[in-house]
């Protein structure tokens, strides 16, 4: 597409606000939106509530400049009169603000000059884990143009906020490494897990499968978290230690993936899977329990389903699946993933601003197919 500085168009300003900054697929799915709009000519300044050294060296990865207002405060969860005040002149020059994370849009709602487009992303289910907030997000609701809900949770949450229809979008991530490779010297037969070690991934869970298996294949479990001790003694104290790797967060878990002989996603919640649209479109069966929004991503037979917190029925469609029985056809999932590259997903959330911005013309792009 055209450079819109040829054209005379200065490139729009999109100001990102994020309530956490860390190595996470809400972040991840940031950071590559923003590098992507790129090509759409618009600009994106970060700011964010907290942030972890890794999440400050991962922008810069993407080559977005990012400030920070503080550290463990919770802004994930939680409403900051503060973070407001600091946000505030940040987003005076803004042609839209785009906040993902309730603290990040409650702030943004209250710092956001008037004119001003704000739209706000959700990626997980509502948990309130520093104190219930509900009456503040309905409060700060009806300033939003736009809710990009990421799974039925997230729009579940939205509708109860009162959001109307209309300003209620799909929200789409940005998955890339479908064409990776991989890594020489991978044992043959592996099962992957890509993810934050964290609770509600159920990393456990597929710990307790593997050990009743009676040959537990190589699995790796790429990803770091405040699991990361407790799952090695597990795995030790079930004798999977030689069978189970954790060669920690990889930004680019694609070259473990491709080629691996299952990837499972064991999920106590999970509103979509970026590790499970990777593992689909490099043709890598996937295995995933049946909660939230993992029955659409794997739906009309792209994946294998199973209940959640069960490591025997996990344990039975994984032996199932690794002996070449029930295994889906490749293709579905291939099609299915293919609406989730850069080119796809850019031109969704750059269309959805430029509606929100009509006193901005248009900036010419290459016509897209429907996701």
């Amino acid at each position: 597409m055209a450079d819109p500085t040829s054209t005379g168009r200065r490139p729009l300003t999109i100001a990102r606000i994020i309530g956490v900054l860390e190595r996470g697929g809400a972040q991840l799915s940031a950071l590559r939106l923003s590098a992507a709009l790129r090509s759409e000519g618009f600009d994106t300044r970060l700011y964010a509530g907290d942030a972890t050294d890794e999440g400050i060296a991962l922008a810069a990865a993407f080559d977005v400049p990012v400030e920070t207002f503080a550290r463990d405060a919770h802004l994930q969860w939680v409403p900051s009169t503060d973070f407001a005040a600091w946000l505030r002149p940040r987003l005076a020059d803004a042609d839209l603000v785009h906040a993902h994370m309730f603290g990040a849009w409650w702030a943004a709602a209250a710092a956001v000059p008037d004119g001003v487009p704000l739209v706000a992303s959700e990626h997980n289910a509502m948990t309130w884990p520093y104190g219930d907030h509900v009456a503040q997000a309905r409060a700060a609701a009806g300033r939003l143009a736009a809710f990009f809900a990421h799974g039925p949770a997230a729009r579940g949450f939205a509708e109860s906020l009162g959001v109307p229809e209309s300003r209620m979008r799909e929200g789409r991530s940005i998955v890339d490494g479908f064409d990776a490779r991989p890594l020489p010297g991978l044992p043959s037969l592996r099962v992957t897990f890509a993810g934050r070690l964290h609770p509600e991934k159920g990393v456990d869970v597929l710990l307790e499968a593997l050990a009743l298996l009676p040959d537990p294949p190589t699995t790796l479990l790429l990803g770091d978290g405040p699991l990361r001790e407790s799952l090695t003694a597990r795995s030790h104290a079930l004798g999977l230690s030689d069978r189970v790797l954790l060669p920690g967060w990889v930004r680019s878990p694609g070259s473990y993936i491709s080629g691996a002989n299952l990837h499972v996603v064991p999920s106590r919640e999970e509103a979509w899977s970026q590790s499970a649209v990777l593992a689909l479109g490099l043709g890598v069966p996937v295995l995933a329990s049946a909660v939230e929004g993992l029955p659409v991503t794997l739906g009309q037979g792209r994946g294998v389903l199973v209940p959640p917190e069960d490591p025997e029925e996990l344990a039975c469609a994984m032996d199932e699946l690794l002996h070449g029985r029930g295994v889906p056809d490749p293709t579905p999932g291939r099609v299915y993933a293919a609406r989730f590259t850069p080119e796809q997903i850019a031109p969704y959330y750059a269309d959805t601003y430029r509606q929100l911005m009509p006193e901005q013309p248009a900036t010419p792009h290459k016509s897209h197919a429907s996701p």
